[in-house]
């Protein structure tokens, strides 16, 4: 079977956390996962930015040393095989093919049944493996505690970035509640990294105590935008940074900490490099040629970032917003913080499972909002409109939007 055809069958496509079945079939595969050294990264927002800065930061300095730097993050955009890198280079299609299939077969024929996220995150493991890879850079799909990727042992350095409200319904109520969730990956004796702004600093700091964990609190960097340029100043010194919006001196100063406590020295060029060549797709990502801005926004903390990037940087542009999401997103509170009154708003409403319909939307925003049902639609909106375009809202409706579409 085709690995999208396998991956989304009913039997898989669903959430259902707990450690037993991926336990059960890294047994099989004589634990993977215990081969290679792992930074293991959670949180509500950041994430993501926090992997891919730690990653290019060991791909720089270990370029000339042979060394494979693995990484793994979620969802993906256009295919599955982007959740899987090695230096950077996703898991070629016919290699995920071959082992989403045998792992699947492994477990089936072991009654083992595992869902989408469990499967894919076995194949991250065994790959790294199979490819002798070094260090991974893992981040975590929902929580921490029942996640898939908290199967694993010793981490040289865990880091809980920002918590906030999302997946509320599997998470819990209240910030308290959600950063248990996100502090369950800390192991005991082991090095954490949070910073003392975050909502859930004491809930995280109680959990690492209680383990003799040691944290390590850094300070948060300074993002200076200027004349279209972004930079972070680090130590009084300005380093060229290609992640945009001042939440990213939050995720540069939790990289950069953690980096120090992995336990030998990293150039000073390789980290200049590093932040210069970083890239996150779809994240604050602006298209200056077709006056175009992408942001995976997807709860309401994300949203708030982004409308502060966009009051900050952009507050004479004529702003017209793109916006689409799913069923189980607070999306009127997102709505709320993202859509002031001379703006322009069209709701897509994108081929996906789970999407929230037009007529779903509040009515308060439906009156204003005009309905894109296809991309079509979209590209024509794109050439027409002489305004900053702001597409945001769902991952899911970025990659279905731009899978065919060239920005740059």
């Amino acid at each position: 079977m085709k690995p999208k055809e396998l991956l989304t069958s009913h039997k898989k496509f669903h959430i259902n956390l707990g450690l037993e079945r991926i336990s059960k079939i890294l047994d099989l595969l004589d634990n993977p996962q215990e081969k290679y050294q792992i930074i293991h990264i959670a949180g509500t927002n950041g994430k993501g930015s926090v992997s891919k800065i730690i990653n290019q930061i060991l791909i720089e300095q270990f370029k000339n040393q042979d060394k494979k730097i693995g990484l793994f993050t979620s969802p993906h955009l256009f295919n599955y095989e982007e959740r899987i890198k090695i230096n950077n280079l996703d898991i070629p299609s016919d290699i995920f093919s071959k082992l989403i299939n045998e792992i699947d077969s492994l477990a089936l024929n072991n009654n083992i049944e595992l869902t989408e996220f469990e499967l894919i995150t076995a194949v991250a493991f065994y790959y790294f493996y199979l490819e002798k890879t070094d260090f991974v850079v893992l981040e975590v799909g929902l929580g921490g505690k029942y996640d898939a990727t908290n199967i694993i042992k010793n981490p040289l350095v865990e880091i809980i970035t920002t918590i906030d409200f999302d997946h509320s319904e599997r998470l819990g109520q209240t910030i308290e509640e959600i950063a248990i969730q996100k502090a369950g990956i800390i192991k005991e004796n082991s090095n954490v990294v949070i910073l003392k702004e975050n909502f859930g600093y004491e809930v995280v700091k109680k959990i690492a105590n209680n383990l003799k964990a040691k944290i390590y609190e850094p300070k948060i960097t300074q993002i200076i935008f200027e004349d279209n340029k972004n930079f972070a100043l680090i130590n009084n010194q300005k380093y060229e940074f290609n992640l945009l919006g001042q939440h990213q001196g939050q995720n540069l100063a939790l990289a950069l900490e953690a980096i120090k406590q992995l336990g030998f020295s990293i150039d000073e060029i390789a980290i200049k490099k590093a932040l210069k060549n970083v890239q996150w797709k779809f994240r604050m990502d602006f298209y200056k040629n077709k006056n175009i801005l992408i942001d995976g926004a997807h709860n309401p903390s994300g949203v708030k970032v982004l409308r502060k990037f966009l009051d900050d940087n952009f507050q004479k542009d004529k702003k017209t917003f793109i916006f689409g999401c799913l069923k189980n997103k607070d999306y009127e509170k997102m709505l709320d913080i993202l859509i002031k009154e001379e703006d322009i708003f069209y709701y897509f409403e994108f081929d996906y499972p789970n999407v929230l319909k037009y007529n779903e939307l509040p009515l308060k925003f439906r009156k204003k909002a005009k309905l894109i049902s296809n991309t079509n639609e979209i590209f024509e909106l794109i050439r027409n409109d002489n305004g900053l375009k702001i597409f945001c809202g769902s991952l899911y409706m970025l990659g279905n939007t731009f899978a065919n579409y060239k920005l740059d």
